[in-house]
């Protein structure tokens, strides 16, 4: 008797311990989350199949080879009036791609240049910078798009009056009209030479760094690389003998013909893409800069160095160990906000997915496809970012 019993309170005691254990606990509760939610998913899909076949609404993917019968006014690649929804989207899905690697460029860009600015011991220069973060991050990014596309694109002379720069190059309020080069047979060597540049500049820039590093010198890696940049593609081009000419764009009717074409819409996004996005990035950059201790820049000092070189070689580098991870949030910002562009008819494929919404009706569909592009897009950047930041993190020895 007195065996079983205390048989029985060891069960017990067994039992309450591995309850009362925090990792068993823990993986209960999340059994139990994980399916919770798994039911909650499933029952949104079971209620949302109900409703689409209660309105005789036919789901899934199908609709993507029926055509379009539309045509937007910018597109990356060969696009007619035939081709199929999923085509059109692939043009929104580049359009997007294409903003938001020019405005994360220019926006990094200006967000250096005017956080630099804030603090220089320059009182207009700091006080111009310090009133431009202050407007324009205070100012919705919306309202800044409308500015631009409407009282200052739109408010352009119409084609006939156009602004003459010279060689082909034209403004007015239908857009940017420019020389479009058109690649003959032998271009290739110019883009292959292009390629050895490229990788010439990375080799060298390898080699100088070890360099300076040996011997304590310096090579003029900037200069050197565009030499490379611009002459090793300006000698394939003449020694394939000038393969590439230009078209150029010329007023016939009331519209200009030929050359190329930027759209106001794409220069009013990205204008105000970069404004908005370079006010917040200069603040970044200002903290970056204010956490390196001042003691770098007064060792600097000590050494002979100049400002200039001390903030390229000294601060700057160490103050993207800061930089970088509100920045990632920054570049993720941007090309969210780039799906704004629906507003000023901008191609997007935020638009041309409304567009397709409208005719066909795949509500969620479409919606689902806008959720991967743009979780893909930001996954990628993250992880480009991270990547990045792995590089500049400090090894121990």
């Amino acid at each position: 008797m007195a065996a079983n019993a205390q048989k029985a309170g060891d069960n017990s005691s067994a039992k309450g311990s591995i309850f009362n254990d925090p990792k068993v606990r823990g993986l209960v509760y999340q059994v139990l989350l994980i399916g919770g939610l798994a039911y909650l998913i499933w029952s949104i899909i079971q209620n949302a199949s109900y409703n689409l076949e209660k309105q005789n609404i036919a789901s899934g993917f199908c609709f993507m080879d029926g055509t379009a019968g539309f045509l937007p006014n910018q597109a990356l690649i060969e696009l007619s009036a035939v081709s199929s929804y999923g085509r059109m989207l692939v043009a929104g899905l580049l359009n997007t791609l294409l903003i938001a690697v020019i405005g994360i460029f220019f926006a990094t860009i200006v967000g250096f240049i005017v956080g630099i600015a804030r603090l220089s011991n320059n009182w207009v220069i700091a006080k111009m910078a310090t009133v431009y973060i202050e407007i324009v991050r205070n100012i919705p990014l919306l309202l800044q798009m409308f500015f631009w596309y409407f009282a200052v694109l739109r408010a352009l002379p119409h084609p006939k009056q156009s602004y003459d720069f010279g060689a082909g190059f034209f403004l007015n309020n239908r857009g940017f009209f420019m020389p479009k080069p058109i690649f003959e047979d032998g271009s290739s060597f110019i883009g292959y030479a292009l390629i050895a540049a490229v990788i010439g500049i990375f080799l060298l820039s390898k080699w100088a760094k070890k360099r300076q590093i040996a011997t304590g010198q310096r090579f003029p890696v900037f200069m050197t690389s565009l030499g490379l940049l611009i002459g090793l593609p300006l000698v394939a081009y003449f020694i394939a003998g000038m393969p590439i000419s230009a078209d150029l764009s010329a007023l016939k009717g009331f519209n200009f013909k030929g050359g190329m074409k930027v759209i106001p819409e794409f220069v009013a996004l990205l204008l105000a893409l970069t404004i908005y996005t370079g006010a917040f990035i200069a603040e970044i950059v200002r903290a970056g800069i204010l956490a390196v201790s001042h003691g770098q820049t007064e060792a600097a000092s000590a050494l002979g160095l100049r400002k200039g070189p001390t903030l390229r070689l000294i601060v700057v580098p160490q103050a993207m160990r800061v930089i970088i991870p509100p920045l990632t949030s920054q570049f993720l910002n941007l090309t969210k906000n780039s799906s704004l562009a629906v507003a000023i008819a901008y191609p997007d494929v935020v638009s041309i997915g409304g567009t397709v919404l409208n005719q066909t009706g795949q509500a969620i569909e479409i919606i689902g496809i806008w959720m991967i592009i743009y979780l893909s897009l930001s996954l990628i950047t993250s992880m480009l970012m991270n990547w990045y930041n792995r590089s500049l993190a400090l090894v121990e020895r």
